[in-house]
């Protein structure tokens, strides 16, 4: 490997001052983004509209950074604006014809993502279309969520392996009494990498293997918690609601459509890498084209996944560094104030929740490279939940 080549692959992680600030500014806008979607969920508002704003709000703040760099940076969405309603577990992004609305007492799941030189930050929030306190199942499930999503902040560390973090949260969830969701997947970032290699199963069965990883300084994760007051194994119940793809880009067929070749082409210019929404595309050519793409498997979809009705689905999503001193969460919101009909008196629970996530540096030293998060690092610099019985620590 060349210098200039060693050079290109140093740059490609945190180890870079460059690649944080552009994963921290992805980070703020799509924190605000969040915000304003919070804002505009409001009974007997179109989904589709919301949904719409996040995006467009994520388009122009990317916009308006990185304009005089000395090469051209790519920016914008990582992934769409996704509002997904009580049962409903993910990927609701509904075209434009579209006349779903929200109603008072949803809960409702926020999920979306932006990047900055592919530069990835993502993350999902839970809010509930009410005013006061959250009580109840969906307080439950909320706090579920939530608290797996803490603990699983303080074991994705340095030393650490992806299985504990799995067992991790199951354990939470038992606590409260609920499940969680099978087949969700916190997978590392890389540069323009949404799905990485290197994952954290939610649920471990005998269907689903990872292989077994140790989390490592530098390295980058979305953390991803999706809890259900119901069985925890959601279906797909309608093709036609998917409108979220990923460009497959290891596999290649010639098309036979004219409507697919233009769908295609036209996805390949405009989201090369990304994941995007069929609602951006020419909708009338978009229904035949996809068909076509997806039958010979050009497009990875991400199918919108129910739980039965009545179930409460709740989401938790977030970026986090693995930086030097500790991890760095660099998106996240805070939740309305939970009063949930279970608290937490595991002792293993309470002592992760008791961890530290940010390293003192003794003497001024710096940590050095590779070392493992021992006991001793462990209590440096505890950040415990403020509430464990809440589950909605101030963030």
């Amino acid at each position: 490997m060349s210098d200039d080549e060693f050079q290109e692959e140093k740059e490609l992680d945190i180890s870079s001052t460059d690649v944080v600030t552009k994963y921290k500014t992805a980070a703020e806008i799509i924190n605000k983004a969040l915000q304003l979607v919070i804002s505009e969920c409001k009974p007997k508002t179109k989904i589709v509209d919301i949904c719409e704003k996040g995006d467009n709000f994520i388009r122009e703040q990317t916009a308006s950074v990185y304009k005089n760099a000395k090469k051209k940076i790519e920016k914008g969405i990582a992934f769409p604006t996704c509002i997904s309603v009580n049962n409903v577990v993910c990927h609701f992004s509904p075209l434009a014809s579209d006349e779903s609305l929200l109603e008072e007492n949803d809960v409702v799941k926020i999920d979306m993502g932006c990047h900055i030189d592919g530069f990835i930050a993502v993350v999902a929030h839970t809010h509930v279309l009410q005013e006061g306190p959250v009580s109840g199942k969906a307080a439950d499930v909320i706090a579920a969520a939530n608290t797996a999503a803490e603990v699983a902040l303080r074991l994705v560390r340095p030393g650490k392996k992806n299985k504990d973090v799995t067992e991790a949260i199951q354990k939470v969830a038992t606590a409260y009494d609920c499940k969680i969701v099978e087949g969700v997947l916190s997978h590392q970032l890389k540069q323009f990498v949404i799905d990485g290699n290197k994952v954290v199963l939610s649920v471990s069965n005998p269907e689903t293997r990872v292989d077994d990883a140790e989390f490592e300084e530098n390295e980058v994760y979305a953390v991803d918690i999706v809890a259900s007051s119901g069985e925890g194994k959601p279906k797909l119940l309608d093709e036609k609601q998917t409108t979220i793809y990923k460009r497959a880009v290891d596999k290649s067929y010639h098309l036979k459509m004219k409507a697919s070749r233009f769908i295609f082409s036209e996805i390949s210019q405009k989201f090369p890498i990304m994941p995007f929404t069929a609602r951006a595309l020419e909708e009338k050519r978009a229904r035949l084209g996809l068909v076509e793409c997806m039958n010979h498997d050009l497009l990875q979809p991400y199918p919108v996944l129910h739980e039965k009705p009545g179930d409460i689905v709740a989401h938790i999503k977030f970026t986090v560094l693995l930086m030097p001193n500790g991890s760095d969460r660099i998106t996240s919101h805070p939740l309305q104030q939970l009063q949930p009909t279970k608290t937490v008196d595991d002792p293993e629970i309470k002592a992760w929740l008791a961890l530290a996530t940010k390293t003192k540096k003794k003497g001024g030293g710096k940590k050095k490279k590779g070392k493992k998060a021992g006991a001793q690092d462990d209590a440096a610099e505890a950040e415990p939940m403020d509430e464990v019985t809440n589950g909605a620590p101030s963030q």
